[in-house]
């Protein structure tokens, strides 16, 4: 058996966006152990490292999309002089190959051509193992054992302060944190990934009847906003809507509290995942497998195969994997009746009640 390389620098290179940085710290956790002496660099987007800030043992190198050429040159100047052992591009949009060719690295490993787009190809010099049907956190455990790191259980260690818990409880309120309390996260980056606001209310209405405290959460944008307003009109129920009033690590620190989340295919249904708190997730576009809360996989209502076998008249195992399904409504084919089913079960199998 070749022994592992023992590596003194290591550069990971995975931008955005939050779900899949999630994923990418159970692996660069993972490496640590592994490889204890080398020092870890991460060239990360600049949202996601203001949730990652001082993981432990990491530095962060911040790269601002938004500053287009500037943020490459300024890239190269900040490796001149370097020479990185291993490159991880965990990463295949043409953004990050680009990136990629600023950062001095002997070996570069990417994906394996069946995950390999956009170029990706020629940024690399080395590629993972293939893995058919995987989900995307198993992907970048492939990164960890291309350098050495047997295989391992996904674990995390977020870092986030008393300070920052603080404030998420302050905002939570005694009453909130001294009951069940059902965390809703409602909106995904795009409007069709999200379920309906009446839905929504009948989920928080149902589960206050079962003795939970509901909690809105989510970012500042006018998109989410207002689906926060309107599922709080449209609900019978009394709902903390926190939504645009928490910085991501106070986000963090209210999904820690939850009992439970809510949520479709979106970042804090990841950010949840890592500090153990159950996700029941929505999925009508992408396929759960790939995609879904992983630790939580089986709590997923979604109707994402049955529209790709009726839009391709083909299963997720004979389409390219991460085959997407199209419509603007098919988040409304998910029923209450579906969500109510699948929160009675979750609260059983979580004890919960």
């Amino acid at each position: 058996m070749t022994q592992a390389p023992n590596y003194s620098s290591i550069c990971i290179l995975r931008l955005s966006a939050i779900g899949d940085v999630c994923h990418g710290v159970s692996a660069v956790q993972a490496i640590q152990k592994a490889h204890p002496n080398a020092k870890i660099t991460w060239v990360i987007g600049k949202i996601e490292a203001m949730l990652l800030a001082d993981l432990p043992g990491v530095e962060l190198v911040v790269f601002d999309k938004k500053q287009g050429k500037a943020a490459l040159k300024s890239l190269k100047q900040r490796f001149k002089g370097q020479q990185f052992d291993v490159l991880l591009n965990m990463q295949v949009a043409l953004r990050a190959g680009f990136v990629a060719r600023c950062i001095p690295a002997k070996v570069k490993i990417g994906f394996d051509w069946a995950r390999s787009k956009e170029l990706h190809s020629l940024f690399i010099n080395k590629r993972i193992a293939p893995e058919a049907q995987a989900h995307v956190l198993e992907g970048f455990k492939g990164f960890a054992k291309a350098i050495g790191v047997a295989d391992y259980k996904p674990s995390w260690d977020m870092p986030y302060t008393e300070q920052d818990q603080a404030v998420a409880d302050e905002l939570l309120t005694p009453e909130y944190l001294t009951n069940k309390l059902l965390v809703i996260s409602p909106a995904a980056s795009k409007a069709q990934r999200n379920w309906l606001a009446d839905r929504y209310a009948a989920l928080a209405d149902y589960a206050n009847e079962q003795g939970f405290k509901v909690v809105l959460t989510g970012g500042p944008t006018e998109l989410e906003i207002n689906l926060a307003n309107s599922i709080v009109e449209y609900s019978k129920t009394p709902i903390l809507n926190l939504v645009g009033k928490t910085k991501l690590k106070e986000l963090l620190c209210v999904l820690k509290r939850g009992s439970l989340v809510l949520a479709p295919d979106t970042g804090p249904a990841h950010m949840a995942v890592t500090v153990g708190t159950p996700v029941i997730g929505l999925y009508a576009h992408s396929n759960p497998a790939r995609t879904g809360p992983y630790l939580y996989q089986d709590y997923v209502v979604e109707v994402y195969h049955q529209n790709l076998l009726k839009q391709t008249g083909k299963t997720a195992e004979q389409v390219p994997w991460g085959t997407r399904v199209k419509d603007d409504d098919l988040m409304s084919q998910i029923t209450v009746d579906d969500v109510k089913a699948m929160f009675d079960h979750v609260v059983q199998k979580e004890s919960l009640q």
